[in-house]
């Protein structure tokens, strides 16, 4: 038994209820609501569980309870423990490829554009809500520009060829992120054509922050 402890908006836990679902894995949920009671994720009942305080959190009950935290951590291990189908490719270049733009995403982008940084711009340094924005559609901008360059060495395949897999599971959930916040995204054609090919897959449709069990 599989248990994902996750909340419906957040990205990295959106990463890996993708992987999960692309891999056919059964789960059962946790929420951990980031906001509600001061962020449920500095409870102490969760911080035993995870002292990162972080969302996702994967348990696995068949492997000795083993407790995996932070999302790219989690899509490894899935990988190794789970090994098909694979979420990365057999070719070292091209899964070091794949590597590199979801490690850009998860590593350089999302941390400047987490709940937990715009609250401190808000509360902590008392940035008003416009130029916050600003903040994260800068961010935003430079980062999904690189990947955008990055894509070019795939060419019109997804990162496995016909099927998505680690990347697209770091890349679906930040483009969402993107549109919740307005920011343009036009200069991205490749990254706008790659995403729409997995969203139309039940996979990711599962995956989406709405049709989660605490969605709203």
């Amino acid at each position: 038994m599989l248990t994902l402890y996750s909340y419906w908006r957040s990205s990295a836990a959106y990463r890996v209820r993708i992987a999960l679902n692309l891999k056919g894995l059964a789960y059962r949920q946790v929420p951990v609501h980031l906001v509600k009671d001061g962020g449920q994720q500095h409870g102490a009942d969760y911080l035993v569980l995870n002292p990162q305080g972080l969302v996702p959190l994967l348990v696995d009950e068949v492997n000795g309870g083993a407790r995996i935290g932070q999302s790219l951590a989690i899509l490894e291990y899935l990988d190794e423990v789970f090994p098909v189908p694979a979420l990365l490719p057999d070719d070292p270049v091209r899964r070091a490829q794949v590597r590199a733009l979801a490690l850009h995403i998860a590593c350089d982008i999302h941390p400047l554009n987490n709940l937990r940084v715009l609250k401190y711009l808000s509360g902590e340094l008392g940035v008003d809500d416009e130029a916050k924005n600003a903040w994260y559609r800068h961010w935003v901008a430079l980062g999904l520009a690189a990947v955008e360059q990055g894509l070019e060495a795939f060419g019109d395949e997804l990162s496995l060829g016909q099927r998505p897999g680690y990347l697209e599971a770091c890349l679906v959930p930040q483009v969402y992120n993107a549109r919740r916040f307005d920011c343009p995204l036009d200069a991205y054609p490749r990254i706008l054509a790659r995403v729409a090919r997995c969203e139309a897959l039940e996979a990711f449709a599962n995956a989406a922050p709405e049709v989660q069990p605490d969605a709203g």
